[in-house]
Order: C-alpha cells, then structure tokens, then sequence
C-alpha cells in the first residue's frame, strides 16, 4: 500500500461505531415494533444461532438496542411481511428491504455452485414444493413419514430437499413455531412491491461496502467481504472502494497497531457522546462478530469458545463480551438455569479492576440481563472473586 496512510483519533473513531451500533444512549432507535425494524434496517441483520444457553442471539441483539423488546415484535415484522430470514454471512433476520442483496446466494445455490451434504433430489424437491403450494405454510414435521410416490419419506431427505428450496429461493420461512421454521411459497411471502432483481456484482458490493462503513466507518476488502468467497466479489469490492477514493469519499487510515483501512470520510465530522454504561453483548452481535475487527478497533482479541475442543477454551463455553463506555472491559461466562429463574454466573474475565464508578453500572448491567433471561437471581460461581461475588449475586 501507498504511505499516504494517515492516523486518526481512534477514541473518536469508536465511538462513532458505537453511535452507528445503538449503544451510545437509550433507545437510539426509538421503541416497538418501529424501533426493532429501525435498528434492523441500521444493523443490516441479526444472526440466529441455535444455542440458548442464555436467550438466543437475534434477540438478545435486539434488546441490547431496543428498551422494552420483546419477541413478538420480530415475529410481528415478519408477519408484515417486513422482515425475512435468509443467509448474511450467517442465517438471519434481514430487513425485506435487502431481500434482493439475497439474491446472489440464491443464484449460486440454484446453479449448484454451493452444495449441500446429501444428494440433491430433485423428485423430492418437487413434491414438497407441490404440496406446499396445495397445503400452504409446513414445516420439516409435517413431513415425517409421510407415504410418497417413491416410498415412505424419511424426516432427513424432506429437511434436506426444503432447505435447498429455501436457499435458492423457491420458499421462504413465514413463521416460525417455537423455533421450528414453516415454509411457504416465496411469491407468497414476498411483498407485491419488492424489488426482486439480482444486483450485478458492482451492485452488491456497493451494497457490502455500504453496510460495513455505515456501521464501522471504515473497512478492508475482507471485512466487506466477510465469509463470501467470489472471486469477481471480492475484485468488485476493490474497484468500488477505488472507485470511492477517486471520488474522495473514503481516505486510507493507518491504526496504531500498524493495520491499514478505508474510512469514511464524512464519518469524521460526527462528535458522538457515549454513555457510560455497561452492555452484555451477544458473542454474535455484529459489533464483534469478526475477531480480527474488534480486535483492530477495540484492542479487544474476542473469540467465542463453544465451537473449540474444552481443553481449547480459556474463557468458558458461551462468554459474552462486556462493554463498558467505548471500551471493552472483559467477558463472562455465564448460563440462565430458567427452571429455577437463576443465572449462573460461572466466569468473570475483567481486564481492569472493578473501581467504584463501574461497580453500580457492571451490577445494574448483570441484574437486567438477568431479568431479560426470566431469572430472578444470580448465583456467582467461587472462580469469580469473593470482591465482586458480594455485589453481583442477586
């Protein structure tokens, strides 16, 4: 790269990301079923994770954000047909707004370009589609053991040949009971307005461009990119970020780490006020979903541990990211016992001493969590400090 890189207040520049994440002040997206779909819609996506060892992550991310959330306003989104699972680099909530930046996953799933463990059947894929279409909205369930033209249906050949037609686009999840998906038509789901049209590859990374400075302020061709492996992308994503330091829109920052990026230049003029409160962030929030970022820009080296072997783990299974100001001031490892109303707090990794102004605002932190859980109390494991053991337990 050129030496043209220059340095800039990396304080600054974290909290304009938070500013632009929701978590500078209360409710900056307003409340209700608005608010979820404004944050949504800012956000870009909110990753679904199957794991509840605490609440699952999409609204965990929400509620991080939106005072008073509860599920039933994601669900009603997406009865108004306002919001729509699909694949961000993750599976995902995503605003419907975005649904034609789904489009290229979709193609390349159709063309066979990204397969599936398991035969494509597409017999198969055709009977479920009928009897979707004749019966309207099943899930994997209704079709366990079902007698077929070709024998008896087995539950995982039925799940294998929906999930391929909801990839490429054929269906879509209309609801979801409890969290088992039920599957609909997409013409049915999709609203009459919707912009279906595939974007070219310079759409698209316009698209992922967009999406990374208005949450970070600044990004690299990987991070845009994050998990999407195109070749013609990732050339695509370089062109438009050239593209936008021709124009002088975007300028190369160096780190005090040595790393390089492209930042938003109209991004420098925000002077964004933090509140100095704590978050228990979700190990899927986008904030910290990418390690090499969070760890660039919060000095904050996170990585979630339940995907590595035990004997791997130095924090704990499900560890939550504990934010505190525009600082990182550890993690937690933590899990919500619901048949006793108790969280356990099994862990506390702190990288600063708990002084007594973050005392009140790290026990109000964990008491509100604990209540979005259905917990009533808190119980602290003996590996966390007999000093904080005495104000943390509820």
């Amino acid at each position: 790269m050129p030496d043209s890189a220059s340095s800039i207040d990396e304080g600054r520049l974290r909290r304009i990301i938070l500013a632009a994440h929701g978590l500078h002040r209360q409710a900056p997206f307003g409340r209700g079923r608005n608010g979820v779909l404004k944050a949504l819609t800012q956000l870009g996506y909110a990753q679904i994770d199957t794991i509840s060892v605490v609440e699952r992550a999409h609204h965990h991310v929400l509620r991080s954000r939106i005072p008073g959330y509860r599920p039933a306003l994601l669900d009603a989104l997406v009865a108004r047909r306002e919001v729509f699972e699909y694949w961000f680099h993750a599976a995902a909530y995503l605003p419907m707004s975005d649904y034609r930046f789904a489009r290229p996953r979709m193609d390349a799933v159709r063309r066979g370009e990204m397969h599936f463990q398991g035969p494509r059947d597409e017999k198969l894929m055709r009977r479920v589609h009928d009897r979707i279409r004749a019966e309207g909205p099943l899930s994997a369930a209704d079709f366990d053991g079902e007698r077929g033209p070709g024998g008896w249906w087995e539950w995982k050949p039925a799940k294998q040949a929906l999930e391929i037609l909801f990839f490429q686009g054929d269906l879509m999840v209309a609801e979801r009971k409890g969290f088992q998906k039920r599957y609909d038509l997409a013409e049915r789901v999709l609203p009459a307005d919707i912009d279906t049209r595939a974007p070219s590859d310079q759409e698209y990374a316009r698209h992922l461009i967009d999406h990374a400075l208005r949450l970070f302020a600044s990004t690299t061709v990987p991070e845009a990119g994050y998990l999407r492996r195109s070749a013609r992308l990732r050339e695509a994503l370089r062109a438009e970020l050239a593209a936008r330091v021709e124009a002088g829109t975007v300028r190369e920052i160096q780190l005090r780490d040595g790393s390089r990026r492209w930042l938003d230049t109209a991004a420098e003029a925000q002077t964004p006020r933090i509140m100095r409160t704590v978050h228990v962030l979700s190990p899927f929030d986008p904030l910290v979903i990418q390690r090499g970022r969070t760890a660039a820009l919060f000095g904050f080296d996170y990585q979630i541990e339940c995907y590595l072997p035990q004997s791997k783990r130095r924090f704990g299974y499900f560890c939550l990211p504990l934010l505190y100001g525009d600082r990182f001031l550890g993690q937690m490892d933590c899990k919500a016992d619901r048949a006793r109303q108790r969280l356990e707090l099994r862990a506390l990794h702190l990288d600063q001493p708990v002084s007594e102004h973050l005392r009140e605002p790290l026990q109000q932190a964990l008491a509100a969590f604990a209540q979005a859980q259905g917990c009533e109390s808190i119980e602290t494991a003996r590996s966390v400090p007999r000093a904080l053991r005495s104000f943390l337990t509820l």
